[in-house]
């Protein structure tokens, strides 16, 4: 019998999706999901984890609303394949899982999630001895209407004063990868929020106190309070925030003996604060007053707290070692590490706005909500740790974000390939695509240890 005739081939809009599909199967990723959360549901056809599952794989597909797992799941028999799944629940029987989700059951879904970024997160395997670890803090809104849980008025960055809820995210800024999202309640800012993401995210990272000693927390000024920045010194953390008040930023500028000018940013001088003791502190702290002119001619100010060396902010810039010795330039790059967290946290909430359609997805219960939250978590750190499979052998993926990741890399469309068990056996990706001929050999040493070839062909 020829053997080719039990080849079974399926195209899929998303094969390469189906690849990552594969390498998450041989992690076996989501079994503890469903070994673990246990939603009190009547199975029919799919169990509640399974149908968590057909979530997370839709989210992972690039779809703004779970209404298109029947364009971008249900209706791709290949990508099922790839997941593991043999089939794709139905959008509205998704949604009753969903909404059957109770306090408890997130708390066990936080408790995987957690587990798995330990497993396999490279911020789990961070060497604090030889470097420091970078943890970003923010708040971002999820606007939503007024009936939902948790939905409060509060300040919604360009949507202004509406209704809606915050997410709280602690981002490990050197991987890109999310620690712990958290939902509140719409009129919860970081001075309310921040020590619960701290002590989260502590026990995700199993941060002891030596570890904490070389964590970096940087922040906005919202938890910048004396109560809050103490708070983090008396438990041992790095520190590199703003203070929460422009009127004491303002009068400690007074004391500047001398100021230098950003290059970077035209009219923005900054200069230290003296004198240098600071005892209102647990711990020593560094503070740099930095103004800018505003558009009525008045000065704004800040004022930028650090408990970092010199050579610390220096190593964690990647500038020459021989910056430490220009007053200057040891100023500048004070207030450029804190400007970087703009291109950290906030590009990813960004990112996953805009890639993963974070704020797109609104449930009324407050548990269905971070249900869908942590599915989204679970799904960024998952195309990150895709990014780094496919970087270690082609290095030009690693500048990939998560938009593109969803949009492009995620979306090349090709053949998947069955033998007469029903065993994937080959992925073929459309030789059309440049971005499949970029990655081809990145995607087969993906899956090499499977023994699944991946290859280019005209589709």
């Amino acid at each position: 019998m020829d053997q080719s005739a039990t080849v079974t081939k399926r195209f899929s809009p998303r094969a390469s999706l189906a690849a990552i599909g594969l390498k998450l199967q041989e992690l076996k990723l989501f079994d503890s999901i469903s070994h673990s959360v246990n939603v009190a549901q009547k199975v029919v056809k799919h169990r509640p984890a399974e149908k968590l599952y057909d979530a997370f794989i839709t989210i992972l597909a690039g779809a703004r609303g779970l209404n298109e797992s029947a364009t971008r799941v249900r209706s791709d028999e290949a990508l099922q394949r790839a997941f593991g799944r043999s089939t794709c629940a139905e959008y509205s029987v998704i949604q009753d899982t969903l909404d059957a989700c109770t306090p408890e059951n997130v708390s066990e879904m936080k408790q995987v999630v957690a587990t798995i970024f330990q497993q396999h997160a490279q911020a789990a395997r961070h060497d604090y001895d030889s470097a420091l670890q970078m943890l970003d803090i923010d708040m971002s809104g999820l606007p939503c209407g007024p009936k939902a849980e948790l939905s409060k008025k509060g300040y919604f960055s360009k949507d202004g004063i509406r209704y809606g809820r915050q997410l709280g995210r602690v981002i490990a800024s050197r991987y890109e990868e999310i620690v712990v999202d958290n939902l509140f309640a719409g009129n919860v800012q970081l001075n309310v929020a921040l020590r619960s993401l701290a002590m989260a995210a502590e026990e995700v990272l199993q941060l002891d106190y030596q570890r904490r000693g070389r964590t970096v927390i940087r922040m906005d000024s919202g938890g910048g309070s004396l109560d809050d920045v103490n708070w983090l010194l008396d438990r041992g953390y790095q520190l590199h925030c703003k203070d929460v008040s422009s009127k004491r930023a303002e009068a400690w500028a007074t004391t500047v003996i001398e100021w230098f000018s950003d290059p970077a940013h035209p009219n923005r001088e900054m200069g230290w604060v003296v004198p240098l003791d600071t005892p209102d502190y647990v711990r020593p702290v560094k503070r740099l007053a930095i103004r800018w002119p505003k558009k009525n001619g008045q000065l704004s100010y800040d004022l930028l707290i650090s408990t970092l060396d010199a050579h610390e902010v220096i190593d964690l810039l990647g500038q020459p070692k021989a910056h430490v010795h220009e007053p200057e330039l040891v100023a500048l790059s004070y207030a450029k590490l804190y400007d970087k967290r703009a291109g950290a946290i906030e590009i990813e909430l960004k990112e996953d706005k805009q890639g993963v359609g974070l704020t797109k997805r609104r449930k009324k219960r407050a548990a269905a909500q971070q249900m869908i939250i942590l599915l989204n978590t679970l799904a960024h750190n998952v195309l990150m740790w895709a990014r780094e499979w496919l970087s270690a052998k082609e290095p030009k993926a690693k500048r990939y974000g998560i938009q593109r990741l969803v949009r492009d890399v995620c979306s090349v469309s090709g053949m998947i390939e069955t033998d007469e068990h029903g065993q994937i056996r080959s992925v073929l990706l459309n030789r059309g695509s440049t971005l499949a001929r970029l990655l081809v050999g990145a995607f087969s040493s993906m899956l090499q240890t499977q023994e699944i070839a991946v290859e280019l062909a005209i589709i």
